[in-house]
C-alpha cells in the first residue's frame, strides 16, 4: 500500500511502515532513542512494537492516558525524564498511543532543547486519520482543549491497523466520527459509502481519511483558510466535550462522541444559514444517531457549553466562527452564527 506524502514527511501503512522505521533509525544516527507510552499502550502495543523496530530503546517513558493528563504538568514529567536520561537535540522521542499521547509527545519533543525529532505511531483509528496527519501538537489550558501547542510535522507517522485489534468499540466509533466528517466535507461519495458500513477500521478506508485530510492541510499547512474546514462539527462539539470534562457528574464522552453531537448542531445551523437540504439534514442526523446514542442535555447544560464558546481557538475579533456545510461535501469556513440559533439547534439534536 503506497505511502503518503505530506508536507515535510511520509505517512506509511502496515509492511511499508515497518521498512521506513527500520531504514530512518539506521541512516540517523540519533545519540538516543526513547519511546512515550500510556498504560494501555505499553502492555498491547509495545511488545510487538520492540520487534518492529529492531533496535535498542535507550529509555520507555510512561504517562497516565486520558484527556484529563494532557496538560503541561505532563510534560514537564516528560522533560524532565528527557532531561535526567540525558536526551540531547540529536535525541528521538517515538510516541506511540492515541491522539493525546502523540499531540502531547509532539509538544514535549517540539519544545525540548528548543526541538528534537519525533516519530509518531498512532494506536487508535481516531488518531490514525485524524491526528496523524498535519502537524498540530499541544496540550489543554484546563478543560479547554488544545489552546497550548504549536504546529511542527514529525520525522514520519506509522500506521499499523493491527493495533486496533487492541481497542474497545467505543474506542473505534470515536474514531469513526472523524472519518464520516472527512466525507461531509470533501467527499460526497466517501461519505455514502461510509454511513452504513459495519467494516470501515479498515486499511483502505484509514489510507482514504488521510489522503482527504492531507490534501486540505499541504494546501494550507498554517489554516489560513482551506484547512479550517477540518473543524465541522468541533466548534460545539469541543465546548460539549470541555463541559463533560469538567463536570464530574457528567458522563465524559470521547472525542469523536462529542464531535458527532457538534455535526448534528452544525449541521442544523448549516440548513439555517447555509442551504444545506433539509434531507440532507435528516441523512446526517439520522447517520450519528445510528452509531451514538443521543445524549440528554438540560437548559442549564446547554447554556454552559455555548459560554466556552468563547475559548474556542477559531475565534477572532470576539466572533464565534463557524464551519457549515452547503451540501455534503461541501464545506465553507468563517460563518459568523446568530446566537439565537444556538438553541434551536440544540432543540434540533434532542426532537
Amino acid at each position: 500500500m503506497e505511502s503518503i506524502k505530506s508536507q515535510s514527511y511520509e505517512v506509511h501503512l502496515e509492511e511499508l511502515a515497518e521498512a521506513a522505521l527500520k531504514q530512518h533509525i539506521a541512516k540517523s544516527n540519533y545519540s538516543k532513542v526513547f519511546v512515550l507510552v500510556d498504560e494501555n499502550t505499553k502492555k498491547y502495543c509495545l511488545p510487538s512494537f520492540k520487534n518492529k523496530l529492531g533496535h535498542p530503546i535507550d529509555n520507555i517513558f510512561e504517562i497516565i492516558s486520558g484527556e484529563e493528563h494532557k496538560n503541561i504538568n505532563t510534560c514537564s514529567q516528560v522533560w524532565q525524564l528527557l532531561s535526567d536520561h540525558d536526551g540531547d537535540r540529536k535525541s528521538l522521542l517515538i510516541n506511540l498511543g492515541g491522539g493525546v499521547l502523540t499531540d502531547l509527545g509532539g509538544f514535549v519533543a517540539s519544545t525540548f532543547k528548543r526541538g528534537i525529532d519525533f516519530i509518531n505511531i498512532p494506536t487508535t483509528l481516531l488518531s490514525m486519520v485524524d491526528a496523524s496527519i498535519g502537524g498540530k501538537t499541544g496540550v489543554d489550558l484546563g478543560a479547554l482543549k488544545n489552546q497550548i501547542g504549536v504546529i511542527n510535522q514529525p520525522q514520519m507517522v506509522l500506521i499499523f491497523p493491527e493495533y486496533l485489534k487492541t481497542l474497545e468499540d467505543r474506542q473505534i466509533k470515536s474514531g469513526f466520527a472523524e472519518m464520516l466528517k472527512h466525507g461531509l466535507i470533501q467527499d460526497a461519495d466517501y461519505w455514502k459509502a461510509l454511513k452504513d458500513s459495519d467494516d470501515y477500521a479498515n486499511a483502505q478506508c484509514i489510507k482514504k481519511s488521510i489522503a482527504i485530510k492531507n490534501d486540505v492541510v499541504t494546501q494550507d499547512p498554517t489554516e489560513q483558510g482551506l484547512r479550517k474546514i477540518l473543524n465541522f462539527g468541533h466548534t460545539l462539539g469541543h465546548a460539549i466535550e470541555s463541559y463533560c470534562l469538567e463536570h464530574e457528574e457528567r458522563p465524559t464522552l470521547l472525542h469523536g462522541e462529542a464531535i458527532a453531537i457538534g455535526m448534528i448542531l452544525e449541521g442544523y445551523l448549516s440548513h439555517e444559514l447555509k442551504g444545506l437540504s433539509k434531507l440532507s439534514l435528516e441523512e446526517i442526523k439520522r447517520t450519528f444517531l445510528k452509531y451514538f446514542a443521543p445524549v440528554d442535555f438540560s437548559q442549564e447544560d446547554i447554556n454552559a457549553i455555548l459560554e466556552l464558546l468563547k475559548y474556542d481557538k477559531k475565534n477572532s475579533h470576539g466572533n464565534v466562527n463557524f464551519v457549515l456545510l452547503q451540501a455534503i461535501g461541501k464545506a465553507i469556513a468563517d460563518v459568523k452564527v446568530p446566537e439565537n440559533l444556538f438553541h434551536k439547534a440544540f432543540a434540533y439534536y434532542k426532537e
